[in-house]
């Protein structure tokens, strides 16, 4: 039995029942859960506990990332100021599909130190070809993940490597299934993956569904992304992708819906029936989407979260900075700063985001039972300080540098701002490297902005 003890801190601890702050309080970890929050009584905690003195700084459950690109991490820029189909057909899919697995592994470990270091310890991966490489990756890293396969069985403009049928796909995931599900002590989940409605068949979303029920996991889909994706849809079935879904069966609560920008109120009243989570991307959707209709889906109760998508399309994989947009762009083009508050936001990022994944009874909140996924944050410094509203400033003012340490599953990932579990410089060396030559392999060049005069030193 080991314990860890953390004291004197601003525990916030996001619980589903009351929320309560324990401004003072503390966390007694014992291995892998938490034994107690807030007022810890002395003769709990073991003679040889570690005990760390935090000093007024906060503790909150660690963030959840429910929409991550692992494999775009390295392909970083390669979707700057360039419209959706440029992005898409000409940088992001001769990318992504010249990646090799260990390309991916690299790019995989890459997205893992960025996460760690911006409080994440849980994150949902909606789909690279090589769900091995990022299993792997994972792994090592510490953090949870559900890793899903890229599945498409039909569409325009797939590169050839791509161009698979439905039972080809089915068979895939199923067998990444049977062989990484729930491996590395259960943090490294498979789940199923529906790219988008352009590229899959109904009958793929159709066996989608029921192999996922089977399985007892998950189904991450983007849905709703793009105006062209509700032009297609209301040309093809006169419906919007959510009532199309609906009419397949594929809704329910074990669908991870991502962006959903372009719903009408009867589609979000859709998925207040059947469940359906949702994955709001700010960064990615302010870039090309739209506003998807975050207040409106409060109202209603749906089960927001909050994800960074991919470095091709945000170049940002901090979830930090994911939450202050999002307590920003929704006043903006409402005109209304009450909408979205931060609370909300706070809860889109741990509690409501391990519903999302599926894992709400595990982790999301400090509670006695649940797993010691947990993040230090220090407020001093310029950036935060003077803190006067104490939960609003970790969403209006904090920046990911203000979290000194990420613990996952009982285990410090971070420590004082040093990462532990990876090799940061030699990732950081080889995913640049490996990026380069995945550019070169694709024929990618992106445009000098600026006159280069390359100057030889001796």
């Amino acid at each position: 039995m080991k314990q860890t003890y953390l004291k004197n801190g601003y525990i916030v601890t996001m619980a589903e029942d009351g929320e309560t702050v324990y401004d003072g309080g503390g966390v007694l970890i014992e291995d892998d859960k938490i034994k107690a929050v807030g007022k810890i009584d002395p003769k709990m905690v073991a003679p040889d506990a570690e005990v760390i003195e935090l000093n007024g700084r906060y503790v909150l459950p660690g963030f959840v990332n429910t929409h991550v690109h692992t494999s775009q991490q390295i392909s970083r820029g390669v979707g700057d100021d360039v419209d959706f189909v440029t992005w898409l057909h000409k940088r992001m899919w001769p990318f992504e599909s010249n990646m090799t697995e260990e390309d991916s592994y690299m790019s995989t470990l890459a997205t893992c130190l960025e996460l760690i270091r911006s409080g994440v310890t849980s994150f949902a991966e909606p789909g690279g070809q090589f769900v091995s490489g990022m299993c792997r990756a994972t792994a090592e890293s510490g953090l949870r993940g559900k890793l899903a396969k890229s599945v498409m069985d039909c569409g325009d403009g797939l590169p050839p490597i791509w161009q698979r049928t439905m039972e080809e796909e089915l068979e895939q995931q199923v067998a990444d299934l049977e062989k990484y599900h729930n491996t590395a002590d259960g943090r490294v989940q498979v789940w199923f993956g529906l790219r988008t409605i352009f590229n899959n068949t109904d009958e793929l979303c159709v066996r989608t569904k029921e192999l996922a029920d089977k399985y007892g996991v998950g189904i991450h889909m983007h849905v709703a992304e793009a105006k062209e994706e509700k032009a297609y849809t209301y040309e093809r079935w006169g419906e919007g992708t959510v009532k199309h879904l609906e009419k397949l069966g594929v809704l329910g609560p074990n669908l991870l819906a991502v962006h959903t920008v372009w719903l009408t109120d009867e589609e979000i009243g859709l998925f207040k029936k059947h469940d359906v989570k949702v994955s709001h991307n700010p960064a990615s959707a302010m870039r090309v989407l739209g506003f998807a209709r975050i207040p409106k889906m409060l109202k209603e109760g749906i089960c927001l979260s909050i994800g960074t998508d991919g470095a091709s399309s945000s170049n940002h994989m901090d979830m930090v900075d994911e939450m202050w947009l999002t307590s920003l762009i929704h006043k903006g083009w409402r005109l209304d700063p009450t909408v979205v508050p931060s609370q909300d936001i706070l809860r889109m990022a741990t509690r409501w985001g391990a519903r999302a994944v599926l894992e709400g009874s595990l982790y999301g909140s400090l509670e006695a039972g649940k797993k010691a996924d947990l993040i230090v944050i220090n407020p001093h410094g310029p950036s935060m300080m003077p803190v006067n509203d104490k939960i609003a400033a970790l969403v209006t003012a904090m920046h990911s540098s203000n979290i000194e340490s990420t613990m996952c599953d009982g285990k410090w990932l971070m420590r004082d701002r040093k990462i532990l579990t990876l090799d940061e410089e030699a990732i950081l060396k080889e995913g640049a490297e490996r990026a380069a030559a995945i550019y070169r392999r694709a024929g990618i060049e992106l445009p000098d902005r600026f006159p280069v005069v390359k100057v030889e030193n001796d």
